[in-house]
């Protein structure tokens, strides 16, 4: 049977939703979406500044001139001068669009449109959507060939069988940038990752694992081409068309690409086929396969029923005939879902970033490989939000990974790179790829750009750090996250057996040599005791009331390890209000004696960069003096962050326009600061979109920052709040923080409720805040 469609990861109901239904849209609203504001999905945004006359000169007369002659000398550097390197082609002539057929070049505009937003979305690749109106497959050829100057990739979309074949194989001779038919090798490699991990879960070997592939289009010809790569041997693999077995000797409806892959076999329909196979791929039609062909299968049969919109057999009706199966379809309200969104724009990254000549067969089999491991690893809860009930855990309904694992470009496109080197076809080598993953993340999630250095810092000294709350399932998976990173040892506070029960209902075992700190059972109880009533005796406490606080105040007793020198740095917050954290906190360990104690959020968003934004946690209406200091020590954060510090005193006026009382601490700070001859620009008071718009502090022109702010001081915590609350859910910036500034020991405290990222950036951050206290000393 032939392939009922290619291209499912653009299908209306192929992306993974947070729903246990599928997507129910009706056409009115899809057409309405298309259209409403600027009509399509895509447009086109200078990354250079063009908003003056010298602007205009550097971008293009006279000034592009410069980088046309270093590309005619040296032509390798036009990936250096343009978007040559970023960018990749998506290419259809519509001959085969979605399951719906023929449709045109026209016709398939929206779905290569829709694929160019996917690349952006998920890897950052820039791409233009060209539709070619011509069927002739010399024609299409002659068309795209020359268009390798301007692009460092093509990606061919949505055509028919078997030109499609002719048209990649040629364009593959005959240009030396990166040709891929995603329709083909796309379904291939994640599925091909699927397989790796099912027959992981039943102990198959591959080199002795039979398999039927039902359809022989562009994909299932694709998918044998790739398993027999893989391992997979020739004579175990059976393909099937719509006149049965694809056998040696057979004439009716053969081609050269059938012909490669008949077998030496007396089966001559799909049923026969099935019987004692280990594996069913299905490219074809819904309903190619019936539950009695399902009980001639081996033990434990592997299912891939990718027929789109409908698979071969559904899931419910295979579990219902072989209880004992895994199965994967094509669709996202099952689990399993084979989607190409998971491979191309990781591997066209990977592929771009090394300047990759083609992608053949080992970068193929790599990106398979890291999808498999990537699906055995515990699972983010933002993605694990996304299993609408189901859980996101490795086992027989979670053996692909979900489509919005932020780990995706970081894991697969470093393997699809290394594969380039690895293979001789990369003419840009990466030569540290583990901070080139680093980056990957960095492109889509700018925190993790902003945390960089910190992170860098931290590997190369590891510290010890407590996570008070350690009996809390994000607290674990956060420790567990931060060990795994190589941050350092994470000490969980709480009880040994509720901590392993948790762990072991997880699915995530704790890994070994995972210290655990019972507060209740501590050697060091009676020590930290005596210690902490030594400190508070002449403020109220008795010595029983230390004792009470050490034995069964969590945060009182990691406070306790980190004053002592037992543990380098604390984390806590989950589940209790700020104040009260802090308050426990406070009880251990001092504010320093030459500091303010406030919180400092980060706000990152990619366009705009790192804001800093104090006092977001502590102060509700800060005056002159303590605004002072938190400008000070904001920017000495700012500058351990590799940002040149431009600090704004923040109000609801602009250098006294309006007036309003508000604004006199403010000024006295800029004041107060004139008199300390402090190494940053800062001034104020000034509006937000004044310290933030060059255009708008112009009109100011005795302001003294020279560039938009990075330090936002804010008035008074009430307006801290609303900012770093608000512009979250607004925009797509990510917050981290706030951050504790000023206490005489490391510690930090997150949000209640805080996530596992948001935990574990921060106790990154309390590991680094180690390492600098550790310096100081």
């Amino acid at each position: 049977m032939m392939a009922a469609t290619e291209g499912i990861d653009v299908a209306m109901d192929s992306l993974p939703i947070k729903d246990a239904r599928p997507a129910r849209i009706t056409r009115e609203e899809a057409l309405a979406m298309h259209a409403e504001g600027r009509p399509g999905k895509l447009e086109i945004r200078l990354t250079k500044p063009l908003t003056t006359a010298r602007d205009l000169s550097l971008a293009y007369s006279p000034g592009v001139a410069e980088p046309c002659l270093e590309i005619h000398r040296d032509p390798a550097t036009a990936y250096d001068y343009t978007t040559k390197g970023n960018s990749v082609a998506v290419i259809s002539n519509g001959t085969a669009v979605l399951g719906l057929g023929n449709l045109g070049a026209l016709a398939s505009k929206p779905v290569m449109e829709g694929k160019a937003a996917l690349f952006k979305r998920f890897a950052d690749v820039d791409s233009v959507d060209l539709c070619i109106s011509t069927e002739d497959a010399d024609e299409f050829v002659n068309c795209v060939r020359y268009l390798g100057p301007s692009f460092g990739g093509i990606n061919l979309e949505d055509i028919k069988a078997p030109e499609c074949f002719v048209i990649e194989q040629r364009l593959r001779e005959l240009m030396d940038i990166p040709v891929f038919h995603d329709d083909q090798h796309g379904t291939a490699i994640v599925a091909a990752a699927g397989m790796i991990n099912a027959c992981h879960l039943t102990g198959r070997d591959l080199k002795t694992t039979r398999i039927v592939i039902n359809g022989a289009g562009a994909a299932a010809i694709a998918c044998a081409e790739l398993i027999k790569a893989m391992g997979i041997r020739p004579d175990n693999v059976i393909l099937c068309d719509t006149k049965g077995v694809v056998y040696r000797g057979r004439t009716a409806g053969m081609n050269q690409w059938k012909s490669a892959h008949a077998a030496s076999t007396e089966c001559r329909t799909l049923s026969e086929a099935l019987e004692g196979a280990d594996i069913f791929f299905g490219l074809s039609v819904k309903g190619a396969v019936t539950p009695d062909m399902l009980k001639l299968m081996a033990d434990r049969p592997i299912l891939f029923a990718m027929a789109n919109p409908d698979p071969e057999i559904t899931p419910d009706e295979a579990k219902a005939a072989r209880p004992d199966c895994i199965i994967a379809t094509g669709r996202s309200d099952y689990p399993n879902q084979v989607n190409n969104v998971l491979g191309f724009p990781f591997i066209f990254r990977g592929a771009l970033d090394v300047r990759a000549s083609t992608i053949n067969d080992a970068m193929k089999i790599a990106a398979a490989e890291a999808l498999a491991t990537l699906a055995r690893e515990d699972v983010p809860e933002e993605v694990s939000g996304a299993g609408a009930g189901r859980s996101l855990r490795f086992g027989p309904e979670y053996i692909i990974p979900n489509a919005f694992d932020p780990r995706l470009i970081s894991r697969v496109s470093p393997a699809v790179a290394k594969a380039a080197m690895e293979s001789g076809v990369a003419r840009r080598p990466i030569a540290d790829l583990a901070k080139y993953a680093r980056g990957l993340s960095a492109r889509l999630d700018a925190g993790v750009g902003a945390l960089e250095k910190i992170t860098e810092v931290v590997r190369e000294s590891p510290q010890r750090v407590v996570f008070a709350e350690g009996e809390e399932e994000t607290v674990i998976r956060a420790a567990i996250a931060f060990r795994n990173a190589g941050y350092g040892n994470p000490v969980l506070v709480g009880r040994e057996d509720r901590i392993h029960a948790i762990a072991a209902a997880l699915g995530i075992p704790l890994p070994e040599g995972m210290e655990i700190a019972n507060a209740r059972l501590s050697a060091k109880n009676r020590v930290y005791a005596d210690w902490l009533y030594a400190r508070q005796q002449r403020h109220g406490m008795l010595l029983r009331d230390c004792q009470r606080l050490v034995n069964q105040d969590r945060n009182v007793f990691a406070a306790c390890m980190v004053a002592n020198g037992d543990a380098d740095a604390l984390v806590t917050g989950l589940t209790r209000s700020y104040a009260s954290a802090l308050e426990n906190v406070t009880t251990a360990i001092d504010p320093r004696p030459d500091s303010v104690m406030f919180g400092v959020t980060m706000m990152l968003a990619r366009r705009s960069g790192t804001v800093l934004v104090a006092d977001t946690a502590i102060h509700e209406r800060p005056d002159a003096t303590t605004l002072a200091e938190i400008a000070v020590q904001t920017a000495g954060l700012a500058r351990r962050l590799g940002l040149a510090p431009r600090v704004a005193f923040l109000s609801f006026s602009t250098f006294g326009d309006p007036k309003g009382s508000i604004p006199g601490p403010i000024r006295d700070a800029v004041r107060l600061l004139d008199g300390r001859e402090v190494d940053f620009e800062y001034d104020g008071e000034m509006a937000a979109d004044v310290a933030l718009d060059p255009a708008l502090r112009s009109i100011y022109p005795f302001c003294r920052l020279t560039g938009p702010a990075n330090v936002l001081v804010m008035p008074g915590l009430h307006a801290a709040h609303i900012l770093t609350k608000a512009v979250p859910r607004l925009t797509s910036a990510t917050t981290i923080g706030p951050v504790l500034m000023g206490l005489t020991r490391p510690v930090q405290i997150v949000p209640m409720g805080a996530g596992v990222n948001q935990i574990l950036d921060m106790a990154c951050y309390a590991a680094y805040a180690a390492v600098v206290h550790q310096a100081a000393e």
